[in-house]
């Protein structure tokens, strides 16, 4: 099975499930020149938000802490710490702030 995002150009693979770990993240260079952050969670479903962090500019979301809060799924900032639903993109610590979420799909590997 790989992940696949949806882009402008249509679905973009961008690597095997199975290369996802729970709680970690990767970054995948986009056909537009952005990043995504790409995450998986324990029961195998993948998300995608934007890696840029909104608060500094750095492309550092990929590496952030994953935990959950009130049943949503999020990940902390490796640097100021403000945590992003994985669903929505939303910040769950300032809600004036949210990141870029991308639709995501498994596919069967061909061959």
């Amino acid at each position: 099975m790989t992940v696949e995002l949806q882009v402008a150009e249509g679905w973009l693979t961008v690597c095997e499930l199975s290369a996802l770990i729970p709680g970690r993240g990767v970054a995948a260079l986009l056909p537009d020149g952005s990043q995504a952050a790409v995450f998986v969670d324990r029961a195998g479903r993948p998300y995608a938000i934007g890696n840029r962090d909104p608060f500094t500019g750095a492309q550092v979301l990929s590496r952030g802490l994953v935990g959950s809060a009130a049943g949503r799924l999020f990940v902390a900032s490796p640097l100021l710490k403000q945590r992003f639903d994985l669903e929505s993109g939303h910040c769950l610590d300032d809600e004036e702030v949210a990141v870029r979420t991308y639709p995501v799909r498994t596919a069967a590997t061909s061959g």
